[in-house]
């Protein structure tokens, strides 16, 4: 279904576009033709052009970054619908991870076999071979995308078939922390690049304008050129960031634009396009370019920033090497990302368009790393640095009794109460005891007796022992802390 709403909407686009053109060059079966090659090309897929005026077939393989955007959201949209579907009560039968992603897969996979073949017979057919991975490419991170965010986002541990080494070392912080300032390195770049060729294009607003008006003069097809103008809108944007780093972007065989010159353009004949008509002038560069270098610098401050939010649980190496991993991450990031905006528009001049892969990337790790690690350092010595001439602020006699005394003055009131000391307790004298005397017996009541039988031998009386004169003190506990309780009055 996704891919069905993708070439869809593509279809619908073009058959607009074709009925609303002046000069149609080709019927409707053309123009789906058409559709279903700009399907394929959004997914990265190089597509061959056969019309052309030497003769000789030339590929176009750059893709328009913002085209990519729709098979993506439709395919991540139709994995979490599928994910979602059941959720277990009223007999509801929850879908396993694995199925939903088979299932989206291979449909997927399936109508994009049928596009690459009903493409071929257009104007613009697909390689294919690009077709043959691209297209697999796009649709398994799509579908892994929606089913890992319909499940959730979960971040368990790795399976049991990753070697138990890795698995450990994956777990520790530093690469979360690496992944997150990497990742906003590469943001920074991004939105360095948005904001040059912005000010670019303000800068030869004249010349813009004209290349636009000049292109086409109905309706159609300036609507056609402006759309075509947003979508490569994300491809400038990394265009702008190579341009920043350095490296700059090829625009042809032998024409390289960088902030210290734009040489070899002389007679290299640029396609009449708004978004080129805002490249510097042709010469060496000057301090308006070269101040450009800010981006780089503001990218290696966020990621070394970035890196440092466990400054007081790790050493300075532990920070430094963070830092350093978060550069290598921003790296692999703008390397990707210039491959993905970067490809060819012809066979000959034009056979390079766009920033070298590698040297984009090796330029953005260079730079961040050289920023990132002394100030991830310098971060870490300032959150972890003593109270000034006391030493440590935590372990220093005296420091917390000044702070509890600064937050009782602050609070207005005590926020502890102050508990009097309690003395040692006096010893107790011990109670005289008076003397207990002994008791008389009392006289025996005379009982008649019976009659005189013989009397056996008498038996002698016991003697009670005399109670000692000396008085016995009762043992007094010690009494600390002893609770006085309130005396009642007895009841009327």
């Amino acid at each position: 279904m996704a891919a069905g709403l993708g070439l869809g909407f593509l279809a619908v686009l073009v058959i607009v576009l074709w009925i609303s053109s002046p000069y149609p060059d080709s019927g409707p079966g053309g123009a789906l033709h058409l559709a279903a090659g700009l399907w394929l090309l959004a997914h990265g897929t190089d597509l061959v052009r056969y019309e052309t005026l030497s003769g000789v077939p030339a590929p176009v393989g750059m893709t328009p970054l913002l085209l990519v955007a729709l098979p993506v959201l439709l395919m991540r949209r139709a994995a979490r619908l599928g994910s979602a579907s059941g959720d277990g009560s009223d007999a509801d039968e929850v879908l396993p991870a694995s199925v939903v992603f088979s299932a989206v897969t291979c449909g997927y996979l399936t109508v994009g076999s049928l596009a690459t073949v009903y493409a071929a017979g257009g104007p613009m057919p697909a390689d294919p071979l690009s077709a043959a991975w691209h297209v697999p490419l796009v649709a398994v991170l799509a579908a892994a995308g929606g089913v890992w965010v319909a499940k959730g986002r979960p971040l368990g541990p790795l399976p049991e078939w990753v070697p138990k080494g890795v698995r450990r070392a994956v777990a520790r912080p530093r690469y979360a922390l690496a992944l997150r300032s990497g990742a906003a390195g590469a943001l920074v770049l991004l939105g360095g690049g948005v904001l040059l060729v912005g000010a670019s294009l303000v800068w030869h607003g004249a010349e813009v304008q004209g290349t636009f008006l000049a292109l086409t003069g109905v309706w159609s097809g300036r609507f056609a050129v402006l759309l075509l103008a947003l979508a490569l809108i994300p491809n400038a944007m990394v265009w702008g960031a190579a341009y920043a780093l350095g490296p700059g972007f090829a625009l042809g065989a032998g024409a390289t634009v960088t902030p210290l010159g734009f040489e070899g353009s002389a007679a290299l004949p640029l396609p009449r396009f708004p978004l080129l008509s805002a490249l510097p002038p042709q010469g060496p560069g000057s301090p308006v370019t070269w101040a450009v270098g800010v981006i780089p610098v503001a990218a290696g401050l966020a990621v070394g920033w970035f890196a440092v939010r466990r400054a007081r649980e790790v050493s300075y190496g532990e920070t430094a090497l963070t830092a350093g991993l978060g550069s290598m991450v921003c790296g692999l990031l703008t390397a990707g990302l210039a491959g993905a905006a970067s490809g060819p528009l012809g066979s000959r001049e034009l056979a390079r368009f766009g920033p070298v892969w590698w040297q984009t990337g090796g330029a953005a790790a260079a730079w961040t790393l050289a920023v990132a690690v002394p100030l991830a350092v310098a971060v870490h010595a300032w959150r972890n640095r003593p109270a000034a001439g006391t030493g440590d602020e935590w372990h220093v006699p005296g420091t917390r009794e000044l702070r509890w005394e600064t937050l009782r003055r602050a609070a207005g009131a005590p926020l502890v109460p102050d508990r009097a000391p309690v003395a040692a307790p006096a010893p107790v004298p011990p109670v005289p005891v008076p003397p207990v005397r002994p008791q008389p017996q009392p006289n025996p009541v005379p009982v008649p007796e019976p009659d005189p039988e013989p009397e056996p031998d008498p038996v002698p009386t016991p003697i009670p022992d005399p109670v000692p004169a000396t008085p016995v003190a009762p043992p007094v506990l010690p009494v600390s802390g002893a609770r006085v309780l309130s005396r009642r009055r007895p009841p009327l």
